[in-house]
C-alpha cells in the first residue's frame, strides 16, 4: 500500500457557499402558516393553469422556497455549534428525492451529495455537484464503482472488511505512482445502539447489515488495526438515524464513533482520523405542518453530548435527506369517482401505491396527511365526513388514507397528499403499469399574486411505459 501525500484531500469546508444569504432558521419559511399559504396558492394555480385536470389527473409539486429555507437552516444550525473555521460538509442523501433539479437546487444552497448507487452518482454529476462534495456510501459497491470513485476524487466510506480489502488493491493502482491524490477514504461502523420504532429502517441494531459491528467479538480491535495499517484511511462513518429513531439514540451512535476516532488517534500517535461522517436520518413529523425535531435541536444535542467533535480538530460530514425535502412536496390528484361501501364513503383518485408505496403497504408506520380541495383548487369547506381516499391500483389495499375525517369529496374535487417530497412520488412504483407523474417546482412571486412553475420531471407517456416494459422485444420469447 502507498501512503497518501500529506493533506491532498479537498477539505469539507470547501463546500460552495449558499447562493443567497437570507435567514437560515427553521422558521415560517420551512413550515407553519406561511408554508400552508404557499401550498394553497400552488394548488389553486396548478388547477387554474391546467397542470392537473381531466386529462392530467395527477401531478407532484415541490416548494422551492421551503427547500431553500431548510438548507439554510441546516447550515446555521451547525455553524452555531462548531468552532470558527471548522471543516463542515453537508450533503443531501440523493435517495430521498432522486431528481436532478432537486440535487442542483441544494447544490446552489451549498449542500453536496451523498450517493449510494451508480444511478445516484450519475444524477449528482449531471446536477453539477463537485466530486469533492460527493460521498459514496453504497453497501454493495463493485470494483468498477470503487475505481470510478477514486479516479473522480469522490470520497468513499467502505462498508466492511471485504470492501476495505478491495480498496487496498485499488489504492495501490490509482494512487501508487504518487501523481494522483486519493480522495478521502473512510470506514463505516455500526455502534449497535439499538432500534427505533420502524425495524426496517433501523441501521444500528445488533444484526443490521451496514458497517462493521463494533460490539461483535474482536471487531473494535480490528477496526483500530485497520486504521493503523492504512495511513490513507482517515474517516469514520456512522449512520444511526432514520424515521422512528429518537434523537438521543442518534446522538449515542455519534458519541461512540467519536470515542473510536479518539482511540484510533491515540494509538496512532497523531490525528489519523481527521473527519467523522455522522450520516443523516433526522426524523420528520408526518402528523402536522410542523417539521418535527429541527436541525438546530439535533446540532445542540450533539454539541452537548460530543463537544470534542465541534472544537475544530475534526472535519464533519452530514448526510440528511428526508428532513430537507419531505415537508416541501405534495401530490395533487383529481377525484374521479365517489361511492359508498358498508356505510363508508370512498373517494377514488389517481394517487395511490404508485406514488406512496410505503403508506399503502405499511399505513401504521407511514401515515400521510391528506387535504381536500374543491374543483377550483380552493380548500374545501363542506361538511366533514369520514372517508377513505383510494388510489387507482387494482388491489383493495390501495388507500392513501383510511377512515379520515374530511370535507365531503365529490367527482372533480382534488386531494393533496402532503409531506411527499421524500421517498414518495420521486420513487414511482410501476404497479398496473401506471405512468410516473409530472413533477413541477413552484415559487410564489414576491407580491403573492402569481405562482411560477418549473418542470422538474415530465409525466411518463404510455409509449414510454411500453418501451420500459420491453416493447421492442415483444417476440423475444418465441424461440
Amino acid at each position: 500500500m502507498t501512503e497518501r501525500p500529506s493533506d491532498p484531500r479537498p477539505a469539507p469546508s470547501d463546500a460552495p457557499s449558499p447562493a443567497a444569504p437570507g435567514p437560515a432558521t427553521s422558521g415560517p419559511a420551512t413550515h407553519g402558516p406561511a408554508a400552508v399559504a404557499r401550498r394553497n396558492a400552488a394548488v389553486r394555480a396548478a388547477v387554474a393553469q391546467g397542470l392537473v385536470g381531466p386529462g392530467d389527473p395527477l401531478v407532484a409539486l415541490l416548494d422551492v422556497t421551503g427547500i431553500r429555507a431548510g438548507a439554510r437552516a441546516l447550515h446555521t444550525a451547525f455553524d452555531q455549534v462548531t468552532a470558527p473555521g471548522a471543516r463542515v460538509l453537508h450533503t443531501f442523501a440523493v435517495k430521498a428525492c432522486p431528481l436532478v433539479a432537486v440535487v442542483r437546487l441544494l447544490r446552489d444552497e451549498g449542500v453536496g451529495a451523498e450517493v449510494a448507487s451508480p444511478g445516484e452518482l450519475a444524477l449528482a454529476r449531471v446536477a453539477g455537484t463537485a466530486a469533492a462534495h460527493t460521498v459514496l456510501d453504497s453497501p454493495a459497491k463493485t470494483p468498477a464503482e470503487l475505481r470510478e470513485a477514486l479516479t473522480l476524487g469522490i470520497a468513499v466510506n467502505a462498508d466492511g472488511r471485504q470492501e476495505l480489502a478491495r480498496l487496498d488493491e485499488l489504492v495501490d493502482r490509482v494512487g501508487g505512482d504518487g501523481t494522483r491524490a486519493l480522495p478521502p477514504l473512510g470506514l463505516r461502523v455500526n455502534p449497535q445502539v439499538g432500534a427505533g420504532s420502524i425495524d426496517a429502517l433501523s441501521t444500528a441494531t445488533a444484526t443490521a447489515k451496514f458497517g462493521v459491528a463494533l460490539r461483535d467479538p474482536g471487531a473494535r480491535d480490528w477496526v483500530v488495526r485497520a486504521f493503523l495499517d492504512r495511513p490513507w484511511l482517515t474517516r469514520l462513518h456512522v449512520h444511526t438515524g432514520s424515521q422512528g429513531v429518537p434523537l438521543e439514540l442518534m446522538a449515542e451512535g455519534v458519541a461512540q464513533t467519536y470515542a473510536l476516532a479518539e482511540e484510533v488517534n491515540a494509538r496512532a500517535g497523531r490525528q489519523q482520523v481527521d473527519t467523522v461522517d455522522i450520516g443523516g436520518g433526522l426524523p420528520v413529523d408526518f402528523t402536522s405542518d410542523e417539521r418535527g425535531p429541527g436541525f438546530e435541536e439535533y446540532a445542540r444535542l450533539l454539541a452537548h453530548r460530543v463537544p470534542g467533535l465541534f472544537d475544530g480538530r475534526y472535519g464533519l460530514v452530514t448526510e440528511f435527506g428526508r428532513a430537507l425535502v419531505a415537508k416541501h412536496g405534495l401530490v395533487l390528484t383529481r377525484v374521479e369517482y365517489t361511492k359508498s361501501a358498508g356505510g363508508r364513503r370512498i373517494a377514488v383518485t389517481h394517487a395511490g401505491a404508485q406514488i406512496a408505496a410505503r403508506t399503502v403497504y405499511a399505513p401504521e408506520q407511514w401515515p400521510l396527511r391528506v387535504a381536500a380541495y374543491d374543483a377550483q383548487g380552493l380548500p374545501s369547506t363542506g361538511s366533514v365526513e369520514v372517508q377513505d381516499v383510494a388510489g387507482p391500483a387494482c388491489f383493495a389495499g390501495d388507500l392513501l388514507a383510511r377512515g379520515r375525517a374530511l370535507p365531503l369529496l365529490a367527482p372533480g374535487d382534488h386531494v393533496a397528499a402532503l409531506d411527499t417530497g421524500g421517498y414518495a412520488f420521486a420513487h414511482p412504483y410501476a404497479y398496473n403499469s401506471l405512468p410516473r407523474p409530472a413533477v413541477h417546482g413552484f415559487l410564489i412571486e414576491e407580491d403573492g399574486a402569481r405562482v411560477r412553475f418549473a418542470r422538474v420531471r415530465a409525466a411518463q407517456t404510455i409509449s414510454e411505459v411500453v418501451a420500459e416494459s420491453g416493447g421492442a422485444y415483444g417476440e423475444g420469447l418465441l424461440f
